[in-house]
């Protein structure tokens, strides 16, 4: 009779033990190892939504981000938001993306949209023969309306590995307006 109430004090201990760990697992707190479907689904690299326009010290070629400058005056975005996926697949969606109400830009060029077409540039940090690299990939450009509106959707070559994922919002000749942060 002893033995009973021991091995159920034996099974209580042992589920104590792995409904935690389970519990954490499902839960994203410990990794799980991916399934062999799940490891080759498009996934997520990058979803945003919201970027920073240009402005400060990131106008013009003095100080450029990853290798692409500014351009030559402070812009301004009402919204916009976008995602990146594995397979390269690329979507941002701006609206309002345009010159700053203020002060360098001229009065006449406030709150307009002076690029025709827009593009965007996915810039990665990776691995180049044992070395730390920039990678910069870019969409075809698309069409833009005066008052900053644009989607841009296309495909690009992600590197492997494609790290730490910045998008920028640039002019055809690859000058950036907004950049993935807030």
């Amino acid at each position: 009779m002893r033995r009973r109430p021991l091995a159920l004090v034996g099974s209580l201990l042992a589920l104590s033990v792995a409904v935690p760990a389970i519990a954490m697992a499902s839960d994203g707190a410990r990794p799980v190892a991916p399934s062999a479907a799940a490891a080759h689904a498009v996934q997520n690299v990058l979803k945003f939504d919201v970027m920073t326009p240009l402005t400060g010290p990131y106008i013009g070629a003095a100080n450029p981000i990853r290798g692409l400058s500014g351009g030559g005056l402070p812009w301004e975005v009402r919204e916009a938001k976008g995602e990146v996926h594995t397979d390269g697949k690329v979507k941002v969606k701006v609206r309002g993306l345009t010159l700053a109400h203020h002060d360098p830009v001229p009065v006449g060029q406030q709150g307009t949209n002076p690029s025709a077409q827009l593009k965007a540039i996915v810039s990665c940090q990776t691995v180049t023969a044992g070395a730390p690299a920039v990678v910069n990939v870019e969409t075809a450009p698309v069409p833009a309306t005066r008052t900053g509106d644009a989607t841009i959707e296309g495909t690009v070559s992600l590197p492997s590995p494609c790290i730490a994922p910045i998008v920028f919002v640039t002019s055809p000749a690859n000058a950036w307006f907004a950049v993935t942060g807030a």
